[in-house]
């Protein structure tokens, strides 16, 4: 699998964590399966974003995206990514792109002009054919990375390198000194890695076109035997219903959003819309989901350890968790429906939590003991498959939850105790109007009260139990196609 990486000039925005939380989840699943996958994802170190970049900073340009790689690395990191097989980057394989490029003059489908090197699109005739676009929608400008040049011999021909000009990063190459174009390079790297022909190849849905589709014609004009099994592209993150972009300036940083919600609520948000959707921001939705988590976490598995012996399962326990391992499945298999899975998950993890009321010690029934296990183990591993399943306990990562909840909320943990002493009293007293006063305000700040025998507890960022059921009512699943994971290396080849 060859997923599109990022150009490192700037910290990364949720729509990068968009595509990478989905295409680590489809990294994830196939392993889960049994696959053996070759997982690549590279870094475009070298471009002219980056050079821009650097000659304001006045930073070498391969310096810059050093840096800016490696806070890459660490947001992937917190948002629970999987590192990939392999993370190459441009400037470390020049020769294999000044190879393919060689091979694309030799079958004459590129020329050189004066040290640059041009694809001439008129020369594939199946130019277009993963996009549906005709050349014409190809412009010179389009994008900042298809070139305005009369000497082109069609204004849609794109370069594969590019001529050296004064401070900028150069390499030598049989056309001069220069530095590769921007498609070009995951063509190479990608047939370096995974050979000609391979299954899975991913991105944004704004790769399809150009950059996509002037891969297949570069990899098609170099390796006449290149393929891609199955094309696979993430819909957009939007703000008030427009791209969130940094071209346009209406983007938040993954860092932006860390800052105030756990890594584990911004993963979540993001897989709570299929992935071939677009998903329009709001901060009540990044609040519902980290309210989701924080709920996964109070009935986290591990509270159990040792085997099941299937006879003492309860029949209702064993019916509940063969339903959901089956909907998982199934869910998963149709075109990776995390938002159904998730959808799912609630049931589950309410059985948890309602036979860990009943639960007091060793002397309880043995059929609790084990309906338990089993439940805790039903859910393990899909939540490992999305990622939702960390190192750290699940003390610790309440915590995290509290305090980032506290941070929105402008509050401190002393004052929320207050709070509930003085509802306390009020209830005692029979003040139920101020009670409720109270109990609303913070609610309204992000802080739920839940009256429990014992009295009430503050739950940080998690909303009254009661409403929970009602924000996880299952929507019916949007699938404009059929397609599973199994069928992803049988598809029919572009």
């Amino acid at each position: 699998m060859y997923v599109c990486g990022v150009t490192p000039y700037d910290y990364s925005h949720i729509g990068h964590a968009r595509a990478y939380v989905c295409f680590d989840v489809v990294f994830r699943f196939l392993k889960h399966l049994g696959y053996e996958v070759t997982y690549v994802r590279n870094f475009t170190d070298i471009d002219d974003k980056i050079i821009n970049r650097a000659n304001l900073s006045g930073e070498d340009p391969l310096a810059l995206s050093q840096r800016f790689s490696q806070e890459f690395l660490k947001d992937m990191a917190d948002l629970q990514c999987l590192p990939p097989t392999h993370e190459p980057r441009v400037s470390d394989h020049i020769d294999q792109i000044i190879q393919m490029i060689q091979k694309i003059i030799d079958n004459g489908c590129a020329y050189s002009i004066d040290g640059d090197v041009y694809f001439s699109v008129d020369n594939f005739p199946k130019y277009g054919r993963l996009s549906g676009r005709k050349l014409d929608d190809n412009r010179a400008g389009g994008g900042g990375r298809v070139t305005v040049d009369v000497r082109k011999r069609n204004s849609a021909d794109f370069a594969l390198w590019k001529s050296a000009k004064p401070g900028e990063p150069k390499w030598v190459s049989p056309w001069g000194p220069g530095r590769p174009g921007w498609h070009i390079e995951c063509s190479a790297m990608s047939s370096h890695y995974l050979g000609p022909h391979f299954d899975i190849h991913g991105g944004g849905q704004d790769l399809t076109f150009p950059h996509h589709e002037n891969e297949i014609a570069q990899s098609g004009a170099a390796l006449p035997e290149s393929a891609v099994n199955c094309w696979m592209h993430n819909g957009f993150v939007n703000r008030d219903n427009e791209k969130m972009s940094k071209s346009l300036n209406n983007f938040f940083t993954i860092r932006d959003i860390t800052e105030n919600y756990h890594p584990l609520a911004l993963r979540f948000f993001l897989m709570r819309t299929h992935y071939r959707s677009d998903i329009n921001y709001t901060d009540r939705l990044l609040e519902t989901a980290s309210d989701r988590v924080y709920y996964i976490y109070q009935v986290c598995p591990g509270h159990l350890s040792g085997g099941i012996l299937a006879d003492r399962i309860p029949l209702d326990v064993q019916q509940l968790t063969e339903k959901f391992q089956s909907g998982f499945l199934t869910s998963m298999l149709d075109d990776l429906h995390t938002s159904s899975v998730l959808d799912d998950l609630m049931e589950p993890l309410k059985a948890i939590n309602n036979n860990l009321k009943k639960f007091k010690g060793k002397k309880q029934q043995m059929p609790l003991i084990q309906g338990l296990t089993a439940l805790e183990k039903a859910v393990k591993d899909p939540l490992r498959v999305l990622g939702l399943i960390t190192s750290s306990s699940c003390s610790e990562i309440l915590k995290q939850l509290k305090d980032k909840a506290l941070k929105r909320a402008g509050l401190t943990e002393e004052y929320v105790l207050e709070q509930i002493e003085e509802r306390t009293k009020a209830r005692k007293n029979k003040e139920y109007a101020k009670s409720d006063k109270i109990r609303e305000d913070l609610y309204a700040r992000g802080i739920a009260l839940m009256d429990e025998p014992k009295g009430p507890s503050g739950g940080l960022g998690s909303p009254p139990r009661a409403s929970l059921t009602p924000l996880f009512q299952r929507p019916r699943p949007q699938r404009t196609f059929k397609a599973s994971c199994r069928m992803l290396l049988s598809a029919a080849r572009l």
